[in-house]
């Protein structure tokens, strides 16, 4: 049996001001195509091997307009893809604004085009401020997840030339005699990052991975532990990855005296838009502190030394989570750090 190990990816930031809602700090060009290229190199130079991007089709006001910039995923995978030769790329997709023969088709292709090293994260949908624009309204909340898993029934329908056919109906959709050409070689994997109990009931019987938000380390394993409960009770295991917000330095009360600028120079308006979109609309982020999402939008804080960073993760990693994707104030620079640092660390403890 091969040995468990942790996986390392990258939270990317193909959106404006990532991942901070605050002014401090910010990096005006870390939404670019070009910026985040050289970030996927870098990652998957160091081995990494997974991205996995933000979608969003609207920001959040305020001075910063926090994520207001942004790069679609289906075609930022295609060119991240293109660009890199093995680390595994997801693309995230709003389940409200695509149908899933689309989605099946543009999988199909980017798992074609990339040796198959592509993947999905499906997201129900939460904030009204982006499907109010479109003219699209948003179902109660365990009608949504409803809708989700038809859609990924569907695709995983569509992506298994044993499957096919497909025939479905449901009060969203009606396939039949569905079919598509090609199929990719191997599954996609399926990500989801709703912790509400709709949200976890879901992951455990049809998605890959759980990505999990916590308030602090010591939560995670709680956490991951329940979910990989919900999955055993369906025959199936799902993989779970968290998001943490690495701010890291020599000492750490420079650490902490970062995380305070931070904190300082936050976009309260658009931190308040934020924090009442999720917990109106998505229901998987309640406890969520105001200053916590300003900070790092709802990553768990990972503050210190490397030894301090390294030994946070080590705890997550025996907490039972399998990937970390990792976040930063200042990516090139906070990735250079974590790679020169923290991950000779790890890898001397045989964590990764």
């Amino acid at each position: 049996m091969t040995e468990r190990k942790l996986s390392l990816g990258l939270f990317m930031p193909n959106c404006s001001n990532m991942p901070s809602i605050s002014t401090t700090n910010v990096v005006p060009d870390q939404w670019t195509f070009e910026h985040n290229k050289q970030l996927a190199l870098a990652a998957e130079s160091a081995g990494f091997e997974y991205l996995f991007p933000v979608s969003r089709w609207r920001g959040f006001g305020g001075e910063t307009n926090f994520l207001g910039t942004s790069l679609e995923t289906m075609t930022w995978a295609t060119a991240i893809l293109q660009s890199t030769q093995h680390i595994k790329v997801f693309s995230t997709v709003h389940v409200p604004l695509f149908h899933p023969f689309v989605v099946a088709k543009m999988g199909a292709t980017l798992a074609h085009i990339s040796g198959d090293r592509w993947g999905l994260n499906v997201v129900s949908g939460w904030s009204e401020r982006e499907f109010s624009m479109m003219g699209v309204t948003l179902e109660e909340h365990q009608r949504r997840y409803e809708k989700t898993a038809a859609f990924i029934e569907i695709l995983q329908g569509l992506w298994s030339a044993e499957k096919q056919p497909v025939n479905h109906t449901s009060d969203w959709y009606q396939i039949t005699n569905g079919e598509a050409s090609p199929t990719p070689d191997t599954m996609p994997a399926i990500a989801n990052a709703g912790a509400s109990i709709d949200g976890r009931n879901l992951t455990a019987r049809l998605c890959d991975w759980a990505f999990v938000s916590t308030p602090s380390i010591d939560a995670v394993g709680e956490v991951v532990s329940d979910i990989k409960s919900r999955a055993a009770t369906h025959g199936r295991t799902v993989k779970t990855a968290i998001f943490p917000f690495v701010v890291m330095a020599d000492f750490q009360d420079d650490a902490e005296a970062i995380l305070a600028d931070i904190i300082a120079g936050k976009d309260a308006v658009a931190t308040r838009n934020w924090l009442h979109d999720l917990t109106a609309g998505s229901g998987s982020f309640d406890t969520f502190t105001e200053n916590m999402l300003a900070s790092s939008g709802g990553g768990v804080h990972v503050l210190g030394t490397p030894d301090q960073v390294a030994a946070q993760l080590e705890q997550a990693f025996r907490s039972g989570v399998d990937a970390v994707m990792l976040t930063f104030p200042r990516y090139a620079e906070g990735l250079a750090a974590f790679n020169a640092q923290v991950l000779p660390m790890l890898q001397a403890k045989g964590i990764v």
